[in-house]
């Protein structure tokens, strides 16, 4: 049986799941010995297509295929994962990236401009909460206070990077320096479910939304379960239950908002204590900044709102304010045109997700190919995608270079 390339990128997505730190589930941080294993297996692919391999120093691997001119194509993804994670979220955009250029290799073709794959370091934020580290790196914008950030075994992030043979030092040198850039393209499975209603293998981006992350702390009283009457607790819990609650009444009524609560903790945790405590993550996304601001402020105030009637404080901390990243119209146009000139329809979709490619938007244009995946499921074991829908990624992609080469 003829093995085809888009089966082996299937394959390889199966390969890089075994490299974890938790049997039995994916979970690939940065700087870890998952990543050192998937490093090896991905090293080895990037050669296999005709390609010169290093790693930087905050531990992104680059694949250069070189062609005839001066100016170069970035194509790449991440390889770091969520925690029990599926095998197609970031690992698909580099293997599908790495098989377009083996047909170039393969065929004996090169380009009038050199392709580079990058496989980035960390994406998720997993280990250190702070997301894009490898794609910041690259466009010249890491944060150089990352470094103190401490995972949950004491570790600093300069540390790690050290432990895996960077050198937090020279984390400068990381910035892209390898001249003109045509643009960087980004191939993702959509995380949404869009693309199966539509019965569509592939849709094209058309811009990443925006996002507000902050964090709450009500504070009201702790007091004993049975002996605190119900009209004297300060109960932080039911605050922030009714708040998490009005989140999700608010989001559902203004279109194209979504909002989340996705992390809380309880204070101090006991089954005979009233909550004193409590902390929560709120994200807020919209691909229309203006609507996202609003929105933003709306809920906030409504945070204090329902502490001040239920006689408790509220601490509000923003976390991050990313504004939506707009795919550049001219990558747009040639992923589009390279998706029609295959015989598929062309749709076009904002991301609700964040994507390396917000990161990259400061150093060049960006564009971006989504791929349809099972019931949209992502950060889940159930992420699921099929060989047929790999293989029209694959030749939109390979279409796509063809068309740039031409212009």
């Amino acid at each position: 049986m003829v093995v085809t390339l888009p089966r082996i990128v299937i394959e390889r997505c199966h390969y890089l799941a075994e490299c974890t730190e938790e049997p039995g589930v994916i979970t690939r941080p940065f700087a870890s010995d998952a990543m050192g294993c998937a490093h090896v297996l991905v090293g080895d692919w990037m050669r296999e297509a005709g390609m010169t391999v290093r790693r930087d120093n905050i531990g992104n691997l680059h694949g250069r295929f070189e062609g005839t001119g001066e100016a170069t194509l970035l194509l790449g993804s991440h390889l770091d994962s969520v925690r029990n994670a599926g095998k197609y979220d970031g690992p698909l955009g580099v293997i599908v990236a790495i098989a377009a250029v083996q047909r170039l290799h393969d065929s004996g073709k090169r380009l009038p401009f050199a392709v580079e794959v990058l496989a980035f370091a960390d994406e998720e934020g997993l280990r250190f909460g702070s997301t894009y580290l490898g794609s910041r790196a690259v466009a010249g914008t890491f944060d150089s206070p990352d470094l103190d950030r401490v995972d949950t075994g004491g570790t600093t992030m300069r540390e790690a990077m050290r432990g895996f043979g960077g050198d937090p030092a020279r984390i400068d040198d990381d910035r892209w320096q390898g001249g003109p850039l045509l643009g960087y393209l980004e191939v993702h499975i959509e995380q949404g479910p869009v693309l199966e209603a539509r019965e569509l293998p592939v849709g094209v981006v058309s811009a990443i939304s925006g996002q507000n992350r902050y964090t709450l702390d009500f504070e009201g009283e702790a007091g004993h379960a049975g002996t605190v009457p119900m009209g004297s607790r300060r109960d932080a819990l039911v605050a922030a239950a009714v708040f998490i609650q009005a989140v999700e009444s608010y989001a559902q009524s203004h279109d194209g908002l979504v909002a989340t609560v996705g992390r809380l903790s309880v204070r101090p945790g006991a089954v005979n204590v009233v909550p004193g405590g409590v902390t929560l993550s709120l994200d807020v996304r919209h691909a229309e900044d203006a609507e996202r601001l609003l929105a933003s402020r709306h809920l906030t105030d409504i945070a204090s709102q329902i502490a001040k009637h239920r006689n408790i404080a509220v601490a509000i901390r923003q976390d991050s304010d990313s504004p939506t990243v707009p795919c550049a119209p001219g990558l747009v146009s040639t992923l589009s045109q390279a998706v029609g000139d295959l015989g598929h329809p062309v749709l076009q979709l904002a991301s609700g997700a964040g994507h390396d490619a917000v990161a990259m938007s400061a150093l060049t244009d960006v564009g971006m190919l989504f791929v349809r995946c099972k019931g949209g499921v992502s950060h889940n074991p159930a992420e699921s995608v099929t060989t047929d829908d790999v293989a029209v990624a694959i030749d939109v992609l390979a279409r796509c270079l063809e068309l740039l080469a031409e212009t």
